[in-house]
């Protein structure tokens, strides 16, 4: 690990980035994309600067942008929050319908990957989100089989996710393109489309798949879940 790892590594620091960090579902139009909650090198050796810098400045804030024009002359639509937009596309004008249902989903989806990925080392789920996995999948281990099988599953492009079932469960699904789990709350999801991982790992998923599992904030994701159950 070098100098640079080490500084995000220490919990105070992340956790104090992580405070600044809100997920994007609740918000509005205009949408703005959030800064990576970690420095570039800080995933190291799991994920490069490179691949960050494009996934993250390129390919998200592609998504950020391409939705905001799609909602710049809408103005009814404009107080929609991105859940929304995702989980009610099928109500949108003909026109932009696609459109917003495959980049909303591409905003939100890309905000709960970088938001529930950490520097190493790797962490485990906790409290109630660990009861609903040793129960619905018998145990952590099971989960990340589950898991793996819906990324290395899903062909082409899309999501192997981990979502929370409304009733104290979590299910795994995997969703194509920029589709996404709603109403089904997505608490963790892996990105399988190739810019994610294809300049470090090429055509190695299996490979970007275990790397991406050590980087899982589990704390973070065991707290959603928590305030899942309370809301």
């Amino acid at each position: 690990m070098n100098q640079r790892q080490a500084a995000y590594t220490m919990e105070n620091a992340f956790e104090t980035t992580l405070e600044r960090m809100l997920p994007m579902e609740h918000t509005c139009y205009p949408f703005s994309l959030p800064p990576l909650p970690y420095a570039y090198d800080a995933l190291l050796p799991q994920l490069d600067e490179k691949t960050l810098h494009f996934h993250h400045d390129k390919h998200f804030a592609a998504y950020v942008d391409a939705l905001n024009r799609l909602l710049e002359n809408r103005p009814a639509l404009q107080s929609w929050t991105l859940e929304r937009l995702c989980r009610d596309w099928a109500d949108l004008p003909d026109d932009i319908r696609q459109g917003v249902r495959n980049n909303a989903g591409g905003v939100l989806n890309h905000d709960l990957y970088f938001r529930t990925m950490r520097p190493t080392p790797a962490s485990s789920p906790e409290g109630a989100l660990l009861r609903a996995i040793e129960r619905d999948f018998g145990g952590a281990d099971q989960l990340k089989k589950a898991m793996k099988t819906a990324a290395l599953g899903q062909f082409g492009s899309g999501w192997a996710v981990l979502a929370a079932d409304g009733q104290g469960g979590v299910r795994v699904l995997k969703t194509a393109n920029q589709d996404t789990t709603l109403p089904l709350r997505p608490l963790l999801c892996c990105d399988v489309w190739e810019h994610a991982y294809y300049l470090l790992y090429q055509n190695r998923r299996a490979d970007y798949f275990e790397n991406w599992w050590q980087l899982v904030n589990w704390p973070d994701v065991s707290a959603a879940f928590e305030r899942l159950a309370v809301s």
